[in-house]
């Protein structure tokens, strides 16, 4: 053959060819070559096979390569690719062999000698030393090849970026990228591919063997291949529109996603839905032969020589199909044997059978007898063995027979009972395990026989007719009737995990008698077991009324089967969802925990289910779970009796009480505490541990408060007191000197409806603490009697709470700080609480003189002052607003009202602070019942003698008016202020102008905001005022207090306009102290006011001329102010010349836009050097309420 005829890219060569050829130039390849050919080198020296031409390889140069190889190979002269690719990568014509490597590559016969080239980075770094691939392969003249910044192949570089126009590293990136995703695609595949293998090898490779060689023996379902049909099943009823079958069947699976078959398993192929399996099941699989492909078929005989290699290969087939069919005939012959042993034992059975008949037909005298027993004989469907050995009775095959069975001493053994019309056969078993519970078995079954003399064949192949099916697992379950209650259960333990999946959620709960009853029954612990986690799982997320269900359930079980079985079937089911994704599921684990308590060992109560309540309490996210568990924890403080766990519920009591939730924390109040007190009770240390405890930690927050206190614990710790007292009362009056002549009679008073405060819960109900309402009212007839007139003596728990408790108490409230409004107030109902519940008479007695000897306001005491300094604290409107409102009696508003009188004088007779005074008139001002009662302690001052107390009533009327009605403000507010302002002095009239505010900022009657702005235009225009410079600062102080919240009325025709006057006074000022005073007050009441929307003529008139002269007092005092009042001017000035939207944008705070420009940096370097008031400051940036 011509050198120039030969085609170096025939299609009929291939890879293989190339591999398998042994006997071509290979063969005769120098050592030296040949390593150069396994090396694959790239860059070696050229060869002799290929024309060294570089510049431009014609097709000519490869032909003369093929002449030689076909010169060294003999007869073959064709050119294999493999020998074209290689001097292709020696003489570097690297992009002509890469683009041979696309054309194999797109026609499927892929190059290993390309391959492995392109795929190794090391074959294009760019460097200037050898590269690793160059050190063993050479390097060719043409040098190595530049490489990516990044792990890079050639099929993922761009040659085009070596170009002239320079690197582009953008494009390098992109290339390495996508070469890196690649590759990770590859290795992600072959990761699925090694562990689907791994998979697929689960089962070992004996059993594999066992199943083969036994084929009645079922291999079992392996995981993958259960994940498969779940998702072809769900595929199914999705696309046949069962969506509600298939919501249940992917809430039965929900360890699998049904969106995703690659969920499945990894590098799975998808198989076909389930109906083309179906109708492909029925199509014979073809067997295997060795084919050729028509379209790519080559004649034998171009085949090279090594092809011959295939035939051993061929011949181990031929052996493996031999010896598998040597394994065939084996088991073939096995079956015959066991046929022939089955067709041997039928006919004995038939003989037994026989034999039965005869005797029962002697017993009856039946005249039926041998008609029935020919027929039985003769029935050939006899040959089948009993399902259950028995303890079923089959309902087609019950005969009157079954009356002789436990008569029949012969058959003590076994005994078969048969029907000849169905033709089945139902074995009993020994009649010590038969018993005879069903009323149906008590008697003989007779059925009428028909005259015929049908041929038994022609009468079995009649009744075929009737479509029965006792194949299946539901048929042979319907087939059989239970004879005793033992089999019942059996039955209902198989059937019921198979009833429960195909159930809908919303109905499940209606299975649950079903399961717990089988559970309790049931024989075997592994069935009950799985019954009792079907109940547990019985539905996804289960509401409150199926939980009720749950637990009702669990309850009743637990009664029936006792604290053993409890703890040892109900308790994991508990254990193993206590960490479940579902707040429900967790939920009904804390309710089961609790209403279990009563019926599980004693010793687990305090240990096992503690821990996991106490658990599941600490880590629960949950606000709904760590409820039920507080109140479960409650249930169990109820039923615990191991004294060294007392310090356990302590902690877990201030645990829950320091919980985030109120849900948690109002259960521990109705349900925790309560019962954790009741237990302290039996203790005996709810007086000396409980109660001393928490009042040392009162102790210790109140040292650690100094720099501020935490008013959340000290919250904690009082709710917790107050949550102790009807159980500390309880305790008195059970341990009272008369509680043994307490006896019930028939004329014992009711209690009084408002004698206690109304409990948070039962629990807190001293008459549930105590036993019955009727032993509460005798105790309490009995105790009032004993304080009032026989004393304490020797009732050492009611000493206790008056000599330790009491003055410990008193003493912490004199400690805690008089103007947080919240300590004073959780006091004041602590004590509210606690004296109502210990009565009037303990409260006047015992109570009361003990804050009366501390606070000791008798006259020879006014005037001094370090005796009266008990009345700026706390003591005094805990003392007022806990203690003396408990009663509302006339005479105790009477000492209210003189108590606060009192105070008020001696306050300030002794120019004292008012704090504590203050404290009580906001804590009783908040309930509108004691409005009155203020108003006439407030009405004693107006009317004193002393100015002193003038000014401090007129001062007091400020916090009381908030929240009183506009009736009460005409008729008694009003009236009280003119006749103050109608005074000599000017400290009293000044002192009213804050009221006169609030009247402005909360009234809407119009005559009466009439009369307060005439007073206090009095007050701005009265030349007797004009030198007042302590008016002038209250009245713009108040102005901008109330400035905002005010009737725009009054601020537009009162308020604005009179700043813009004082501001042009101010001007004037030549006092310079006084002028920065002025100046101050009117800068925050100007940005108070600078929220609100002031109209363009008013902006104009009154608005602007005022900040201007302010800024004109303010360059001169304090230039940190002017800087924000220019940009506050500027801003106005805006909106005045853009009118249009100044009226769209008018409520928009005008230090709040001083965004943007340079005005906003000015503004923030300045405002950390302002000396003024933060909170009226703090008015730039709020909006009209």
């Amino acid at each position: 053959m011509a050198a120039g005829n030969v085609n170096p890219f025939n299609a009929s060569d291939s890879e293989e060819e190339a591999e398998q050829r042994q006997d071509g130039a290979d063969a005769e390849r120098s050592p030296s070559d040949e390593a150069q050919g396994h090396r694959m080198g790239p860059f070696s020296e050229p060869a002799a096979l290929l024309s060294s031409n570089r510049t431009s390889p014609s097709v000519e140069g490869i032909p003369a390569s093929g002449a030689a190889v076909a010169g060294i190979g003999g007869a073959d002269t064709r050119v294999s690719v493999d020998a074209i690719a290689a001097q292709l990568l020696r003489d570097q014509y690297i992009l002509t062999a890469l683009e041979l490597h696309t054309e194999l590559l797109e026609a499927g016969r892929e190059l290993p000698r390309l391959r492995d080239y392109f795929s190794n980075p090391g074959n294009f770094e760019r460097q200037s030393g050898t590269p690793p691939a160059c050190k063993d392969q050479g390097v060719g003249p043409g040098g190595p090849l530049n490489r990516a910044g990044s792990i890079s192949t050639l099929d993922s570089l761009d040659f085009a970026r070596y170009s002239d126009d320079g690197n582009r590293e953008s494009d390098e990136r992109v290339a390495v990228l996508e070469f890196e995703l690649r590759k990770a695609k590859e290795n992600i595949q072959a990761l699925r591919a090694n562990l689907t293998q791994a998979a697929e090898c689960e089962i070992p490779s004996q059993e594999r063997k066992n199943y083969k060689s036994s084929p009645e023996i079922q291999e079992p379902i392996r995981s993958l291949e259960k994940r498969a049909l779940n998702f072809l099943v769900n595929e199914y009823l999705l696309k046949n529109e069962y969506k509600l079958t298939a919501i249940t069947f992917s809430d039965e699976n929900d360890d699998q996603d049904f969106e995703l078959w690659d969920d499945v398993g990894l590098n799975i192929p998808k198989p076909q839905d389930l109906l083309q399996l179906y109708r492909n099941s029925g199509n014979s699989l073809t067997l295997h032969l060795d084919t050729v492909d028509v379209a790519v078929g080559v004649d034998p005989r171009d085949l090279p020589g090594d092809c011959c290699i295939q035939e051993p290969v061929q011949q181990t087939d031929i052996i493996q199909r031999q010896q598998q069919q040597e394994v065939v005939q084996e088991l073939e012959y096995q079956i015959s044997l066991l046929n022939s042993e089955k067709q041997s034992l039928a006919e004995q059975i038939k003989k037994l059978q026989s034999d039965i008949q005869a005797l029962q037909w002697n017993v009856s005298s039946d005249p039926t007898a041998t008609v029935k027993s020919a027929q039985c004989k003769e029935d050939p469907r006899f040959d089948k063995t009993p399902l259950d050995n028995g303890q079923y009775l089959d309902i087609r095959g019950v005969t009157d027979a079954d009356d002789t069975l436990n008569t029949t001493k012969t058959l003590s053994s076994t005994t078969t009972t048969t029907d000849c019309t169905d033709g089945t056969t139902t074995a009993t078993p020994p009649h010590n395990k038969l018993k005879s519970h069903s009323p149906q078995v008590k008697g003989s079954v007779q059925f009428d026989q028909p005259n015929r003399k049908l041929p038994p064949a022609f009468h079995q192949a009649l009744l075929s007719f009737c479509r029965m099916s006792a194949d299946s697992r539901l048929g042979s379950e319907v087939s059989r009737i239970a004879d005793s209650e033992h089999s019942v259960m059996l039955m209902l333990g198989r059937c019921l995990p198979h009833i429960v999946p195909n159930v809908l959620l919303a109905k499940r709960e209606e299975l649950i008698p079903l399961i717990l009853c089988t559970a309790c029954l049931h024989p075997e612990p592994k069935e009950r077991d799985q019954l009792l986690h079907i109940l547990f799982n019985l539905i996804k997320r289960p509401d409150d009324e199926q939980r009720q269900m749950i637990l009702t359930g669990c309850v009743a079980f637990a009664r029936q089967v006792g604290p053993t079985r409890v703890e040892a079937e109900l308790l994991p089911q508990c254990w193993e969802q206590i960490n479940h994704k579902y707040p429900e599921r967790r939920l009904l684990v804390a309710e089961a925990c609790g209403a279990l308590a009563p019926y599980l060992p004693m010793e687990i109560r305090s240990s096992l289910v503690l821990s996991m309540l106490q658990q599941m309490l600490a880590e629960d996210k949950a606000d709904m779970v760590r409820e039920a568990v507080v109140k479960s924890l409650g249930i169990i403080m109820g039923y615990i009796d191991d004294p060294d766990k007392y310090f356990q519920g302590f902690e877990l009591m201030l645990l829950s009480l320091g919980d985030p939730s109120e849900r948690v924390v109002s259960a521990t109040h109705q349900v925790f505490i309560p019962a954790f007190a009741a237990w302290c009770t039996e203790l005996g240390n709810l007086q000396s541990q409980l109660i001393p405890s928490l009042l040392t930690r009162i102790e210790k927050l109140l040292k650690q408060g100094e720099y501020g206190l935490d008013e959340h614990k000290l919250h904690m710790y009082l709710s917790a007191l107050q949550s102790i007292i009807p159980s500390l009362f309880a305790v008195i009056l059970q341990n009272a000197p008369f509680t043994s002549r307490a006896k019930l009679h028939g004329d014992v008073p009711p209690i009084e409806v408002t004698r206690f405060p109304r409990p948070a819960s039962p629990l807190q109900d001293v008459a549930t603490i105590v036993g019955s309402r009727e032993q509460l009212a005798v105790l309490l007839q009995l105790y009032d009697h004993q304080l009032q007139h026989e004393g304490t003596t020797g009732w050492d728990s009611l000493l206790w709470v008056v000599n330790q408790f009491l003055p410990q108490v008193i003493e912490i409230v004199g400690r805690i700080n008089v103007t947080s409004s919240t300590c004073v107030h959780e006091f004041s109902r602590f004590f509210w609480r606690f004296c109502r519940t210990f009565g009037k008479i303990f409260t006047n007695t015992k109570v009361k003189p003990q804050f009366q000897e501390i606070l000791r306001l008798s006259e020879e005491n006014v005037d001094a002052t370090a005796g009266n300094g008990i009345l700026t604290k706390a003591t005094v409107p805990i003392y007022a607003t806990g203690v003396l409102t408990c009663y509302n009696q006339e005479e105790d508003r009477k000492l209210l009202v003189g108590f606060l009188e009192d105070v008020m004088t001696t306050l300030s007779l002794s120019h004292a602070p008012l704090d504590s005074l203050k404290a009580s008139f906001v804590e009783l001002g908040a309930n509108p019942a004691y409005h009155e009662l203020l108003l006439t302690v407030l009405w004693y001052g107006v009317v004193h003698t002393s100015a002193l107390v003038r000014c401090t009533a007129a001062r007091m009327f400020e916090l009381v008016l908030r929240g009183m009605s506009e009736a009460l403000i005409d008729k008694r507010v009003a009236p009280a202020l003119i006749t103050l302002c109608s005074g000599p002095e000017f400290s009293v009239r000044i002192s009213t102008i804050p009221a006169f505010g609030t009247i402005m900022e909360t009234v809407t009657q119009k005559e009466l905001l009439e009369r307060v702005k005439m007073q206090l235009a009095s007050f701005l225009e009265d030349p007797q005022y004009q030198d007042q410079h302590s008016l002038h600062m209250e009245i713009i102080k108040t102005f901008g207090r109330v400035g905002p919240n005010a009737e725009p009325r009054f601020r537009d025709e009162f308020v604005l306009p009179h700043l813009h006057k004082l501001a042009l006074c101010n001007n004037q000022q030549t006092v310079e102290t006084k002028r920065i005073d002025i100046a101050t007050q009117l800068f925050e009441a100007y940005s108070a006011l600078s929220c609100c929307f002031i109209s363009e003529e008013l902006m104009v008139n009154h608005f602007l001329p005022g900040l201007r002269c302010l800024r004109a007092d303010m360059e001169q005092l304090s230039p940190e102010h002017e800087v924000i009042l220019s940009s506050m001017i500027k801003e106005c000035e805006i909106k005045v010349e853009n009118k249009g939207i100044g009226e769209a944008q008018g409520s928009i705070s005008i230090a709040a836009s001083l965004v943007g420009e340079d005005a906003k940096t000015k503004f923030l370097s300045k405002m950390g050097q302002l000396t003024t008031s933060g909170a009226m400051l703090a008015n730039v940036f709020q909006r009209k309420k």
